[in-house]
């Protein structure tokens, strides 16, 4: 920043049961209008938060612009330049596997985020999907609208990009609205659009869900074991793949940052966000992935 002041850093710092808490955060006291807000409206002043906060925005909506925007940062975060037939083969089987869905992408993330890229001149280096030493050198891009064309063709609403991957997908519904229409939306993406293409959407991590009253997250196992559970008509039964086990982001007084405003100022402050993708995202030996869970 031009002033030498850098923007607050929200750390995470424990958890209740219900809630992820981060240090006190006082809301904005401007008078918001509770009324009527469209889904347009929101989205738009979500990622201009996003813009302010230093994310990237990139107006590309398909998955030739997203291919070679991720060839570009992964480019700049391994300082390298592939050959066209390097990077043909190392997406080919470091990132978008034939027989990969979102476990095998999700372990790759969380556990084997070190790829080995096999050079032209028959050397190796390694590549880095995501930096976890230095959290700071991962790159946040925001992307709105993409069209994926899978069993029908969809928009999504807003997606963060790490290093140029899908990490973080927002569902956004107008004020009013409940915010379980969000979590449906997003299941019905799940099956029909996820999965498109290279899919690389199979990639996110964690989910959030708002009609910009109410905000909720949770990881991306919880989304697909509901699909699991559905599927084998077991959908009735409260487990921790319903929506009952969303969670609310709060701070450490344990009043809960339920609006959007206030929730993106925290959980998507860059510090805050990378914390989480790297150091509180655990794949347990069940191939879930928990967030936010304390070490004991």
């Amino acid at each position: 920043m031009s002033d030498g002041l850098k923007p607050p850093r929200y750390e995470a710092i424990a958890l209740s049961s219900e809630s992820t808490v981060v240090a006190e955060f006082l809301p904005d006291t401007g008078v918001r209008d509770p009324t009527y807000q469209s889904e347009a409206a929101l989205e738009k002043a979500f990622i201009e938060q996003l813009r302010l906060q230093a994310y990237e925005y990139l107006p590309l909506t398909s998955e030739a612009a997203l291919i070679a925007n991720l060839r570009r940062q992964m480019e700049k975060l391994n300082k390298i330049s592939f050959t066209d037939a390097e990077w043909e083969r190392f997406f080919g089987t470091c990132i978008a596997g034939a027989n990969d869905g979102i476990l095998e992408k999700t372990a790759r993330i969380q556990e084997d985020h070190i790829q080995v890229l096999k050079r032209d001149d028959g050397t190796t280096k390694n590549i880095y999907l995501i930096d976890k030493a230095n959290i700071h050198n991962n790159a946040l891009q925001v992307i709105n609208q993409y069209e994926a064309d899978g069993a029908r063709s969809t928009r999504f609403d807003v997606t963060v990009l790490v290093n140029g991957l899908p990490m973080v997908h927002v569902e956004l519904k107008r004020r009013g609205v409940d915010i379980r229409e969000a979590f449906n939306q997003i299941n019905r993406y799940q099956r029909d659009s996820f999965w498109a293409g290279s899919g690389l959407f199979e990639y996110v991590q964690l989910f959030v869900i708002s009609n910009g009253t109410l905000t909720k997250y949770y990881s991306n196992t919880v989304r697909d074991g509901h699909l699991r559970e559905q599927t084998s008509k077991r959908s009735k039964s409260k487990t921790s793949n319903s929506f009952a086990f969303t969670s609310w982001w709060a701070d450490a007084r344990n009043h809960q940052i339920t609006e959007l405003t206030g929730f993106t100022k925290t959980f998507f402050a860059k510090h805050s966000l990378l914390n989480v993708l790297t150091r509180y995202c655990v794949f347990d030996v069940d191939r879930k992935l928990l967030v936010m869970r304390p070490y004991q």
